[in-house]
């Protein structure tokens, strides 16, 4: 019997160190699945705006408030489309800086007589005030809460338009080598709060994130590096840098 009883404690420990093990295993596995994302996130960006002629206009990046990016974004459609992907958001701060990234997931669908399946990489800039505050509300959904567009192409293609008028985010995909304007109305945004979870060790709101009350971590440095080079960021003394006309390729 005493026998039996001080093994007890030892088996309460050994399972202890084996839940304890585990939980660090999954944690561990949860932080490398969006630092990939967020590096992933980040060469997308590069990738497309490597290509002048294909690439989102200089003038919507330097005035964006917002940029969104969805690696691998699946589309699926078997008698109806539908979507689902995971990114990350950053948003231009009161200061003219970046905000660190908060994650986002899309989903939405349409009907259709479609037969396939996809996966696209998909780009969302936010235009103005109202379209940001929209996505500061950590839910809403394109074309019904925030009008959206499928946006210009090609380095001067936003020069003589008005699509800051007519639209509060502009989308964009790229399939197979191929990047277009895309129509993502009635696809919901919303706050990734799992991920949040696992990238800032707590939730912390979009609000908060995307705003500049958060500091960035240091995976997160790639896709940030990333907007800047693109979208500019705002100098010291408050003048807003412009990304260079000129982008070079992106290495590989």
């Amino acid at each position: 019997m005493t026998r039996n009883n001080c093994l007890l404690p030892r088996c309460l420990a050994v399972l202890g160190a084996g839940l304890l093990l585990t939980t660090s295993l999954a944690w561990s596995a949860d932080k490398s699945e969006i630092e990939k994302r967020i590096d992933n996130a980040a060469k997308v960006l590069e990738e497309i705006m490597a290509t002048p002629d294909k690439a989102i206009p200089d003038k919507v990046m330097n005035e964006a408030k917002c940029v969104a990016v969805i690696p691998s974004m699946v589309k699926v459609a078997i008698g109806f489309g539908g979507n689902h992907g995971k990114g990350v958001a950053t948003c231009r701060t009161e200061n003219g800086k970046w905000s660190a990234p908060a994650p986002i997931t899309i989903t939405g669908g349409s009907w259709g007589l479609q037969l396939g399946g996809q996966a696209v990489d998909l780009v969302m800039i936010v235009t103005n005030d109202q379209g940001m505050q929209h996505l500061l509300s950590s839910k809403f959904k394109l074309g019904a809460d925030a009008s959206a567009a499928a946006g210009p192409v090609g380095r001067d293609a936003a020069a003589d338009t008005d699509w800051k008028m007519k639209a509060e985010v502009l989308t964009y995909s790229r399939a197979r080598g191929l990047f277009a304007g895309i129509d993502l109305n009635g696809s919901a945004i919303t706050q990734d709060k799992d991920e949040t979870r696992v990238l800032y060790g707590k939730f912390v709101p979009f609000e908060e994130i995307l705003s500049g009350k958060v500091e960035p971590p240091s995976m997160t440095e790639s896709f940030l590096a990333a907007v800047k080079k693109y979208a500019g960021e705002a100098k010291q003394h408050g003048q807003l840098e412009t990304a260079p006309a000129n982008h070079q390729p992106a290495s590989r």
